[in-house]
């Protein structure tokens, strides 16, 4: 397999047999690879230049107006994240950020699981007042085409499209990036090997840029920008809640060369922090596909999303969780 499938969002609203379709190649897609690239998303070409824009004018900022919102000061884990200071399985990532979650209160009851203090505001640049706006307007949309998605899978799995309905509610925990890849001689770790660990994601990709690469029987599988398409893929949710029928691949971003740079803004759909996946109980012929969830003594897949982000949280930003959570920080050690 020396590409990722594409798949047309645009035969759901045909009906009939190419929705059926559509859902049929949908399942087997996450069941095969656990990626795809989504086309016919109705998200309009000016909208996805006008996301790429705004996110290069943030990072075309001084420093110091990025550091303004750097997510040291943020004990919820969003804001600026300057190149270098994010891990993968403990290895340095060679990118700059900035994350935007789902806007809301910090969470401050005192009998709260931890995974609560996730829930909070975001930091916003004073000197880019705009991205506020167009991030927000990026959040809905995004929204649209992941729940689309999510009833299609809950149908191609046998059930009813509104299966996963209640794992998000009123307060489902989405997740913008904003990335870039600075070009280096040595080409390396963009974003390490790793899973997502929650249900969804859709990315797009600067036009005309490589980078990802997809896990594939021991292989590296290249997947360039497909122009106005998203990669969706899924997390490990998902492989959790299907017992391994839906698979959670693994993936990574080779960093630029020299004098080049790369943008990505991944959007994460995720259940709300304290809601626990079921298994699903799939029809007879894929469940003797399913393979079960992937066995990793370092990852320890949970099945209520908020102890899956907090963990991954905590590994990923040490200096937050060191500033903000040191009691947690004890605990994992543990």
């Amino acid at each position: 397999m020396s590409a990722l499938p594409i798949l047309d969002l645009a035969q759901l609203d045909r009906g009939g047999p190419a929705a059926e379709a559509f859902r049929t190649d949908l399942r087997e897609a996450t069941h095969d690879v656990g990626f795809c690239y989504l086309t016919g998303h109705g998200i309009p070409d000016d909208v996805v230049a006008g996301a790429f824009a705004a996110a290069e004018r943030f990072f075309a900022l001084p420093d110091e107006a990025k550091r303004a919102v750097e997510m040291l000061r943020s004990p919820h884990f969003r804001g600026y994240t300057r190149t270098g200071g994010e891990l993968t399985r403990g290895q340095v990532d060679w990118r700059e950020q900035i994350d935007l979650g789902a806007e809301r209160s910090t969470w401050d009851h005192p009998d709260a699981p931890a995974y609560m203090r996730l829930e909070g505001p975001n930091l916003w640049p004073d000197a880019q007042p705009e991205l506020r706006e167009v991030f927000t307007d990026w959040e809905r949309r995004c929204t649209v085409v992941a729940q689309r998605l999510m009833a299609a899978w809950a149908l191609s799995l046998g059930g009813p499209a509104d299966r996963f309905d209640g794992l998000f509610g009123d307060r489902p925990s989405t997740l913008i990036k904003l990335i870039r890849y600075p070009g280096r001689e040595e080409r390396g770790q963009g974003v390490g090997a790793h899973q997502d660990p929650g249900v969804l994601t859709l990315l797009m990709i600067e036009p005309g840029k490589g980078g990802l690469q997809v896990e594939r029987d021991g292989d590296w599988i290249d997947a360039p920008a497909v122009p106005g398409a998203f990669v969706v893929n899924i997390g490990e949710l998902l492989e959790f809640a299907t017992d391994g029928y839906l698979k959670a691949t693994v993936h990574r971003v080779v960093s630029p060369p020299p004098g080049e740079t790369r943008l990505s803004i991944p959007f994460f759909f995720n259940p709300a922090l304290d809601s626990t996946v079921p298994r699903v109980e799939l029809p007879p012929e894929l469940a003797a596909r399913a393979r079960g969830v992937t066995a990793d003594p370092d990852n320890v897949i949970s099945g209520t999303f908020g102890d899956n982000l907090l963990k991954a949280r905590l590994r990923a930003h040490p200096d937050v969780a060191a500033a903000h959570h040191a009691d947690l920080v004890s605990a994992l050690a543990r």
